[in-house]
């Protein structure tokens, strides 16, 4: 297998931490500079990560874990787990959005309705999944708990986030980072 990313894409993150230490390529690609070229050739959707598997290519982290999960025979997510995916995309997916509004020079805290809405979508979502971290909804190592540390850990490396009104996020994520391959993935040693 050859999962092929970044070293600073929470979604990237969330698959290499749930791969662990099982045998697979790295291919990590700068997605907007040298790298933008091999990204093209090999997912038409220009999305990290994709994963190479013999002839089969999977192209997102979302059905990339679903492909492991079937392939290891790991049972498949509940409603209430893959709803809690939904909500930590929908915030990883915002914060990407402001980063990328902010690295194009776009001043993403003006009062506009689309970074208006992303911000709400990001907070909304986040306190519920405070909520859910404070019921034990996480307490499992497993998929979901691996996307809300990638998703948590992420915005608080790029500093996307005030998370004084959610602290519990960051309790948990730093009550997470023994977990196995944490450290090999941070994405401060990009």
């Amino acid at each position: 297998m050859k999962l092929i990313g970044s070293t600073t894409s929470p979604y990237v993150r969330r698959i290499r931490l749930l791969l662990g230490d099982a045998d697979y390529d790295f291919v990590s690609l700068d997605i907007y500079g040298a790298g933008r070229d091999e990204l093209r050739r090999n997912n038409p959707a220009l999305k990290i990560p994709m994963l190479q598997d013999g002839d089969q290519a999977v192209y997102d982290s979302r059905v990339i874990a679903r492909y492991l999960a079937h392939k290891q025979g790991i049972a498949a997510l509940s409603w209430d787990q893959e709803n809690q995916l939904t909500l930590i995309d929908a915030v990883n997916d915002s914060c990407v959005t402001l980063l990328l509004s902010k690295k194009s020079g776009i001043d993403v805290d003006s009062d506009t309705m689309f970074y208006n809405l992303q911000r709400e979508r990001i907070m909304t979502s986040l306190r519920t999944l405070a909520a859910m971290v404070d019921a034990g909804e996480f307490n499992d190592w497993q998929y979901p708990a691996i996307c809300l540390y990638s998703t948590v850990d992420w915005m608080a490396f790029r500093e996307i986030v005030d998370f004084t009104e959610v602290d519990s996020l960051l309790r948990f994520r730093d009550s997470n980072k023994h977990q196995p391959m944490i450290a090999e993935t941070d994405p401060r040693n990009a």
